[in-house]
């Protein structure tokens, strides 16, 4: 079981190395949303007060009714689904989990670190990137035999149809959501776990009191309760992941899979092509595990003709 924790971003790194400064560079080396949801002005106490429990209620409220989460079920929020990855092995007694590979690799790392061994064989434990980050797969409901069974839906906001929500009363399961992807708010720090009452209830005592701060609650309350900018965000990032595949395998390179939010390419040498952008200044995502593997976010609107241009 993979412990190395590599990660899109880097750009003050890449921006040392290639020259620029982090404002002249494209960052396509992550699944986020370039075209944010647009945050209206917060009341100030949001900033100055302690988050209240009628915040927090209007949230989950919210975040309920936006992804049809069973009555049986409970939903916590926290800020970041990364923390949750963190806590999650800590809810049973270390024994075996079941990771397919390749994945986001959070999840093995928050794993190992509990005491937990790799196994494919009748786990303990099994976790389900679905849709999987970086190849884009989905999970099927058989797949959901483990008594501890995670699925992490942080890209799931593509294809809401595709949800395995409903079985969020299933013993033992835990659905993870992420903010930031598909609201395009990565730096609000904001993630959701949705099961049966004891675990969550468990996972609240880890986190403590106010987990959550109060933009997070009220710009969250917002944002899921606005399905239509949901739904025009799905049909605009479709039609631009279609512009990039045709943008990449007219340079020469193989659509593998990905999602609306990201593309997983093969190539023949991917730090090549990764180098090759990056002198562009346009950074991509490169994997240790692949020789082939390039993965790209989409382009904010403004961005597609400089991109066009270092593909020619």
């Amino acid at each position: 079981m993979t412990q190395t924790r590599d990660h899109g971003g880097g750009i003050d790194a890449a921006a040392a190395h290639y020259g620029g400064t982090r404002e002249t560079w494209i960052d396509l080396s992550t699944g986020i949303n370039p075209v944010p949801y647009p945050v209206s002005a917060l009341p100030p106490d949001a900033w100055t007060a302690l988050p209240d429990r009628a915040a927090q209620t209007r949230l989950l409220d919210a975040a309920r009714r936006f992804w049809s989460v069973p009555d049986q079920a409970a939903i916590l929020a926290a800020p970041g689904a990364s923390i949750l990855i963190s806590h999650i092995p800590h809810l049973r007694a270390p024994g075996t989990v079941d990771i397919p590979q390749p994945t986001y690799n959070e999840h093995a790392a928050a794993f190992t670190a509990a005491g937990w061994t790799a196994t494919n064989d009748t786990p303990d434990a099994r976790v389900l990137v679905h849709p999987n980050n970086p190849t884009g797969s989905w999970h099927g409901p058989d797949a959901l035999t483990a008594p501890l069974t995670v699925i992490d839906e942080s890209f799931c906001d593509i294809a809401p149809e595709r949800s395995l929500i409903q079985h969020a009363t299933r013993p033992g399961t835990i659905i993870l959501k992420s903010f930031g992807k598909f609201w395009g708010l990565a730096g609000l720090r904001l993630g959701f776990a949705i099961g049966l009452p004891d675990d969550i209830q468990r996972l609240e005592q880890m986190l403590g009191p106010w987990p959550v701060s109060g933009p997070a609650l009220a710009i969250g309350a917002q944002a899921l309760s606005d399905p239509d900018w949901a739904n025009d965000t799905r049909a605009r990032l479709t039609t631009d992941a279609q512009r990039l595949d045709t943008l990449m395998t007219r340079a020469g390179a193989t659509l593998h899979g990905g999602t609306p939010l990201f593309r997983l390419y093969e190539v023949p040498d991917a730090a090549q092509w990764q180098d090759r952008l990056a002198r562009h200044h346009i950074w991509t995502r490169i994997f240790p595990y692949s020789r082939q593997f390039l993965r790209l976010g989409l382009p904010a609107p403004q961005h597609w003709p400089r991109l066009e241009a270092a593909l020619q």
